[in-house]
Parts: C-alpha cells; sequence; structure tokens
C-alpha cells in the first residue's frame, strides 16, 4: 500500500468538508444529477462517507460538488443519464464469516464497504466513480466449520456476480471493478472478471485494499509471513473503523512457526495449497491481533485510500488495445 493522498482541502471530523459547491440549491424543475458529458466539471472530493470511531457511523454519499455517488440513490432516468462507457461501478466485496474470538463476522465486510465509500468520496467526481451496495454473502467455506460463517458455494457465486454483471450491462457504464476485503474470494473473481467480459462486453476488475499475504502481500515480520487472518493489520483497521466491535482481551497470537521452514508451500508461495482455517489450529486466527493498534489502522487506511485512488485512476483509463 502506499501513502495517503493529500488534498487540498481537508474533511472534518464529522463528515465532507463544506463548500459553497456542496450548498447550492437545484434550480425547479431541474435534475441534480449531471447528465454524462465530457465537459461536465469534475472535482475531487474530500469527504469521507464512512467515518471511523462511532458506533452508528453517519453516511455521507454526496461528493463536494454535491453529486451522490451511492449509484442506488439515483432514479433509473438518472443512472442512464448520469453514466457513461468509462464510468466505473465500484462493488465491494466481503464476507460473513469468523474472525476468531475478539473480531465481529462482519470484519471482511466493514473493511471492504468503508475502503470503497473513502476511495469514491474521495476521487469519485475525478474518475467517474459510482458505488454499489456491498455483497456480504460470499466464498467462505475455509471457515464453515465454525458457527456465524455465512458462505455461498462457488457455483452460487459466480451465478450472482454473472447476474449482477448482466444488470451492469443493461447501463451505459462498461466498467465495473470489484473492491474485494476476503481473500477467499479472489480467485473466483479472477473467473468471473473474464465471465463478463467475455459474455457481456464489460471491462472488469478485481482490487483489494492491499494486497493479502496469502497472495503475496507482506504482513508484519513477528507474523512470519502468515498474518493471513484476524492478526496485526486485520484487527489494527477495524480498531480504526469500529472499535466497539473489537474486544482484545480475548485476542491470542496464532501463527503456525513450524511452516516457516518451507520456501515453497507457503502462503503467497510459489506452490499454493489448499486450507482451512482450522487446519493450523482451534481458533481460527492466522497472526499475531496482541500487537494491533488503531493507530496503525488508520494509518493503513489513509494508505489503502491513496493506493486505491492510484490504481482506479487506470482502471477508468485502461484499453488492452494498440494505440490507433
Amino acid at each position: 500500500m502506499q501513502p495517503d493522498a493529500s488534498s487540498s482541502t481537508a474533511p472534518s471530523e464529522e463528515g465532507s468538508t463544506t463548500t459553497p459547491s456542496a450548498q447550492a440549491t437545484t434550480p425547479p424543475g431541474t435534475s441534480s444529477i449531471p447528465s454524462h458529458t465530457s465537459s461536465a466539471p469534475r472535482t475531487i472530493s474530500t469527504g469521507h462517507l464512512y467515518q471511523p470511531n462511532v458506533t452508528s457511523p453517519q453516511r455521507v454519499r454526496r461528493s463536494v460538488s454535491g453529486v451522490t455517488r451511492l449509484l442506488t440513490e439515483l432514479s433509473a432516468p438518472d443512472i442512464a443519464a448520469a453514466l457513461g462507457p468509462d464510468s466505473v461501478l465500484v462493488l465491494p466485496t466481503g464476507a460473513l464469516e469468523q474472525h476468531g474470538p475478539h473480531l465481529p463476522v462482519a470484519t471482511d465486510l466493514i473493511i471492504a464497504e468503508a475502503m470503497a465509500e473513502r476511495t469514491v468520496a474521495e476521487y469519485g467526481d475525478e474518475l467517474d466513480l459510482w458505488l454499489l451496495p456491498p455483497l456480504a454473502y460470499t466464498k467462505s467455506d475455509e471457515h464453515a466449520w465454525s458457527a456465524g460463517t455465512f458462505w455461498l458455494s462457488a457455483s452460487t457465486l459466480t451465478a450472482v456476480l454473472t447476474d449482477i454483471g448482466r444488470s451492469v450491462a443493461t447501463t451505459p457504464a462498461r466498467r465495473l471493478a470489484f473492491l474485494n476485503g476476503h481473500g477467499g474470494n479472489s480467485a473466483l473473481l479472477q473467473v468471473a472478471n473474464r465471465e463478463l467480459r467475455r459474455e457481456f462486453g464489460l471491462r472488469t476488475f478485481t482490487l483489494h485494499p492491499g494486497v493479502p499475504p496469502d497472495q503475496g502481500g507482506a504482513s508484519p515480520a513477528d507474523e512470519l509471513g502468515m498474518g493471513v487472518h484476524g492478526g496485526t493489520e486485520e484487527t489494527s483497521l477495524m480498531l480504526h473503523l469500529r472499535p466497539d466491535l473489537v474486544d482484545l482481551d480475548r485476542a491470542e497470537r496464532w501463527v503456525p512457526e513450524h511452516l516457516a521452514e518451507y520456501r515453497h508451500v507457503r502462503f503467497g508461495g510459489s506452490v499454493s495449497f489448499g486450507w482451512l482455517s482450522d487446519d493450523f489450529g482451534p481458533s481460527g486466527v492466522l497472526g499475531d491481533p496482541t500487537a494491533a493498534t488503531a493507530e496503525r489502522g488508520k494509518e493503513r487506511a489513509e494508505r489503502s485510500v491513496e493506493y486505491l485512488g492510484a490504481a482506479f485512476g487506470e482502471v477508468a483509463r485502461f484499453d488492452p488495445a494498440p494505440p490507433a
């Protein structure tokens, strides 16, 4: 992940920054949703949609320009008018699964939704990003042994993603990006990307707030590359986003140190392997949540939004065809 993007106007603690343009009234008989034209003004929103450190975060779904970026708040005619071929629909994909005794089962969903909301708030006007409601039920069968895990089979989730892609294809938008908060979805989302490209002609993408350790991403040195589930980074993010849902008194370090000797068969190694989270121990945790802090989570969230802004900048203009 990269450092947080700086902005010319800092948001307040309570929500997005108020500007004259955000308070402007809409003339009677006209829509507040602009038609999608190349000359439409673009400004970078600096309002955060997901407010940290509160139990019931206030949703601020309008950018500084005053335009909603939550697609489902628009009417059907306004969606048709607002979207264009290069509009990017952002679908957060989370999970409902056990995260050890110290984190809620909605951890991946909360993180995916929060990072998507913050990124769309920050870069939505500039990059023509539009937020879809998150997908909560996904592929979490590696945690199926535990109560509190609610999961879909690979075939069911593939069918759901196909139907969503079919629906996106009825809009003028031709770019769909999955912002994924659960590593267990990644492989299937890659399959869906190609299926939706072939079947509906959509340009499809999968992004993560950060590369998961089991897919080659980094984790703190003390976790020996195995901070995969409910460890330092994930717990830190939750301490920043929803501290009311974290119980550090129940957190325990659980790192299978005997696996560190493997060079190839390892998380993120050249040889992948099938696993269930209780293969490594009874807690369902892989990592060290005891090292987590809210400050660390805040820094990680800021780096994530900066990285995602740059990544979506490429998503918005990506074209594999050679220049004419």
